[in-house]
């Protein structure tokens, strides 16, 4: 199953797909947690330079799961990564699309990692819990490549909400149901 967990930032979305995933651990599933963020940026003129701020973030993220969960840092090849890692009994926690997006805009790679990443979803056997941040409800951004980002990242939502099984959006530490298996057979069964 796939389940898709969106929302703003510290709506609590990563705790919930944590608690999700200690489910499907409870159920006797190995549970791998895929980091997508980046310490390391490039900047405009092609200086290497350390994000201190996102190490804290990644820090504080570290610290509130648990110790035994692998915890893999995959920047752009999800789609490798999750093949590698397909397994029935496996649950495969990825946080998060939305700093994925990020590095593969500026890796110069979106387009075929986008669609490796949508192939593969479509065939995989693991519980896998997507969770990303949903950038397009503000204004639309005023530079060229905030917009593109935000369009890029809002088609890759819909793109991965339409193949995914459940679907969340958490607000202020709420979920909200926005698709569920249990939704989707009544509704085809009607």
């Amino acid at each position: 199953m796939r389940h898709f967990i969106l929302g703003g930032a510290r709506s609590g979305k990563s705790r919930f797909a944590e608690e999700l995933a200690k489910i499907h651990e409870a159920q006797g599933k190995t549970v791998f947690y895929i980091a997508t963020a980046r310490v390391e940026r490039v900047d405009e003129h092609g200086v290497l330079s350390l994000d201190q701020e996102m190490r804290q973030r990644i820090e504080m993220h570290q610290s509130d799961r648990p110790l035994h969960w692998q915890t893999l840092e995959t920047p752009i090849a999800l789609s490798d990564t999750l093949k590698s890692l397909d397994d029935p009994q496996h649950c495969i926690l990825v946080d998060c699309l939305t700093l994925w997006t990020l590095n593969l805009l500026e890796a110069e790679c979106f387009v075929e990692q986008k669609q490796a990443l949508l192939a593969c979803l479509a065939t995989l056997s693991a519980e896998v819990i997507l969770v990303s941040n949903e950038v397009g409800m503000g204004i639309v951004p005023l530079g060229k490549l905030t917009r593109q980002y935000v369009d890029e990242l809002g088609r890759l939502h819909q793109d991965v909400g339409a193949l995914s099984d459940n679907m969340v959006f958490m607000v202020a530490g709420q979920a909200l149901s926005l698709k569920s298996p249990m939704a989707s057979e009544s509704s085809s069964q009607a």
